[in-house]
C-alpha cells in the first residue's frame, strides 16, 4: 500500500515561488480592478504592471544575495529550483519587461492597449517564462513555455491588422509543433533515466556510461528542435520575421530578447552536461547550428528592404552567436552568454523603439511596408537627434568599440579562444563584419541619401511621447557607457554562474 508522505509547510520552502506569484497576482488583480471599474486609462494599468514588476525585481535581488551565501535553494516539492543561472535569467526577464511595458503609453492610440486584458496577458507570460528558468524539471519548463506561449500569440493578434492575425496564426502553428517535439523528447529522457529532472537524468545516464546513447541522440533531436524554434536557430527560424513583421514594434523588440534568454537557459540546463561529457555527434550538430545560424542569417538580412525584417534576420544572428556559448561550455563562455545578452537588450530596445516612436498607423504613398528603408533617407537633415540615435543602435549591433554589444562580442569571442575553439571564434569574427554592412546601410541611408517618400518628415517621431522618449534615453545611455559598467557586471555574472555549478 502506498504511504502518507508528510511533508511540512516549511519543508515545501513556498519562497521561491515568489517572483512568480508576484507576477500573476498582479495580473489578477488587473483583472479585478476591470471587473469591478471598467474604462480606466492605460497608464493606470501600466503603472499597476509596473508596480508588481518592481515588487518581482526586488525579490529576485534578495534571492541573489541569499544565493551568495547560501547556495542553491530547492522548493515546492524540489520542482522548483532558484540558483545564479535561474536568478540571472529572471533579472534580465523582469527588466526587460518593465523597460517595454512603457511603450503602450504612445502619442498615437493603439487599440490593443485599451484593454485591461493586454497588461494581465503580459504578467501571465512574464510568470510563464519565470517557471521556465526556475526549474530543472521537464514538465514544469513544458507548463511555463506553454503559458508564456499561448499568452504571447494573443499579444500578438491583439494588434488588430491583418498581418497581426496572420502572425499569431503562424506562431501558434509552428508553436504546437515545437510543443509536440518537446513532449516527445522528453519522453524519450523519461524512459531512459525514470526521471523528468535535468540533473537526475545526468546522473544516470553518466552511472550508466552513457549506454544509452542511442535514444539520448532521438530525445536531444527532439528537445533541440522544440527549443531551436523558441529562439529561433535556423532551420526553425521560418516563423521570425513574418511574426516580427505582424507584431508591434514594441513586441517585435520584446520577443527578441526575453523569450530567447528562457530558451537559451533551458538549453544550458538540458545539453551542456552532454557537451562535457564529450558526446561528439552532439557537439558537431551544436557547432554547424551556430555557424549556419550566424552566417544564413546575416546573409537573409543582407537582401532585407524593410528595417524590422532586417533586425527580425540580425536577432537571429545574434542567437547563433550566444548559442557557441552551449557548444564551449566553459564557466566563461556561459558568463559571456548573459553580458552578451544584458547589452544586447538595451541595444535592442533602442531599435525597436525607434521604430515604434517613426510608426505610423497608415502606409504613405510609395510605401511598401511599415519601416522600410527608404522611410528613413535622410532623416538627418529633418530630426538629426533622432538619426544620430538610431545611428548609435545600429553602430552597437555591429559591434563597433566602445558601444554597448562590442564588449558582448569581444567576451564571447574571447572565450571562444581560451575553450580551444579557434575557428569558431574566427567565424564568429568574419560574421560581426557580414553584420555591418546591413546596419551601417540604415545609417547611409539616415546621414547620405535624399528623402524619397513623399510627406515622410510629417511622420517622424509622431509616436513618441514622454515614456517612450525616456525610454530611448535609458537604451542610449546603457548603450554608449557600458564601458563603464562591464567588469563589474562580468564579477556579479560570473559569480553566479560558477556558485550554480557551470
Amino acid at each position: 500500500m502506498l504511504e502518507a508522505v508528510n511533508v511540512s509547510f516549511g519543508e515545501l520552502n513556498l519562497a521561491t515561488l515568489a517572483p512568480m506569484l508576484i507576477a500573476i497576482t498582479g495580473a489578477l488583480a488587473i483583472l479585478v480592478v476591470d471587473l469591478a471599474k471598467s474604462g480606466l486609462h492605460k497608464s493606470f494599468y501600466v503603472m499597476v504592471s509596473l508596480l508588481f514588476l518592481l515588487l518581482d525585481f526586488g525579490s529576485l535581488v534578495d534571492f541573489a544575495g541569499i544565493f551568495t551565501e547560501n547556495g542553491t535553494m530547492l522548493g515546492f516539492f524540489n520542482v522548483m529550483l532558484m540558483d545564479g543561472i535561474s536568478i540571472l535569467s529572471q533579472l534580465i526577464i523582469v527588466g526587460a519587461s518593465m523597460l517595454f511595458i512603457p511603450l503602450a503609453l504612445t502619442s498615437k492610440r493603439f487599440h490593443e492597449y485599451n484593454y485591461p486584458e493586454y497588461f494581465s496577458l503580459f504578467l501571465f507570460m512574464i510568470a510563464g517564462f519565470q517557471f521556465m528558468v526556475a526549474t530543472d524539471n521537464l514538465i514544469l519548463v513544458f507548463v511555463g513555455l506553454e503559458t508564456a506561449s499561448l499568452a504571447l500569440y494573443t499579444l500578438i493578434a491583439l494588434h488588430n491588422r491583418s498581418k497581426s492575425f496572420e502572425a499569431a496564426v503562424k506562431y501558434f502553428t509552428m508553436g504546437a509543433l515545437a510543443a509536440g517535439f518537446y513532449a516527445f523528447g522528453a519522453m524519450i529522457f523519461y524512459a531512459i533515466s525514470g526521471s523528468v529532472e535535468i540533473h537526475t537524468i545526468a546522473e544516470v545516464m553518466a552511472a550508466d556510461g552513457f549506454s544509452n546513447i542511442g535514444y539520448a541522440s532521438i530525445g536531444s533531436v527532439f528537445m533541440l528542435a522544440a527549443l531551436g524554434f523558441k529562439v529561433s536557430l535556423v532551420p526553425f527560424h521560418t516563423w521570425t520575421p513574418d511574426v516580427y513583421e505582424g507584431s508591434s514594434a514594441a513586441l517585435a523588440g520584446y520577443m527578441s530578447i526575453v523569450p530567447k534568454i528562457a530558451g537559451f537557459v533551458v538549453v544550458m540546463r538540458l545539453f551542456e552536461f552532454m557537451v562535457h561529457s564529450e558526446v561528439v555527434w552532439l557537439q558537431v550538430i551544436l557547432y554547424g547550428g551556430v555557424v549556419v545560424t550566424m552566417t544564413a542569417a546575416n546573409i537573409w538580412a543582407l537582401v532585407q528592404t524593410d528595417v524590422k525584417r532586417m533586425l527580425a534576420y540580425s536577432s537571429i544572428s545574434h542567437a547563433g552567436f550566444v548559442l557557441a556559448a552551449i557548444l564551449i561550455g566553459t564557466t566563461q563562455a556561459n558568463t559571456a552568454l548573459f553580458l552578451y545578452w544584458v547589452l544586447f537588450s538595451f541595444t535592442n530596445l533602442g531599435a525597436f523603439t525607434m521604430l515604434w516612436v517613426n510608426r505610423q498607423k497608415h502606409l504613405l504613398p510609395g510605401q511598401s511596408s511599415d519601416h522600410p528603408y527608404e522611410k528613413f533617407a535622410g532623416m538627418v537633415k529633418i530630426m538629426p537627434f533622432a538619426a544620430v540615435l538610431m545611428g548609435l543602435f545600429m553602430l552597437s549591433l555591429a559591434g563597433i568599440p566602445p558601444f554597448g554589444l562590442f564588449w558582448g562580442k569581444l567576451y564571447m569571442i574571447s572565450s571562444a579562444v581560451t575553450g580551444g575553439y579557434t575557428v569558431l571564434a574566427l567565424i564568429m569574427a568574419l560574421n560581426s563584419a557580414i553584420a555591418g554592412y546591413y546596419y551601417l546601410k540604415l545609417i547611409i541611408f539616415m546621414f547620405m541619401k535624399e528623402p524619397v517618400i513623399h510627406g515622410v518628415h510629417e511622420y517622424y517621431m509622431m509616436n513618441a511621447s514622454l515614456s517612450l522618449k525616456t525610454i530611448i534615453g535609458i537604451a542610449a545611455f546603457a548603450t554608449i557607457f557600458a564601458v563603464i559598467t562591464v567588469n563589474p557586471l562580468i564579477e556579479f555574472i560570473a559569480t553566479l554562474v560558477y556558485n550554480s555549478g557551470y
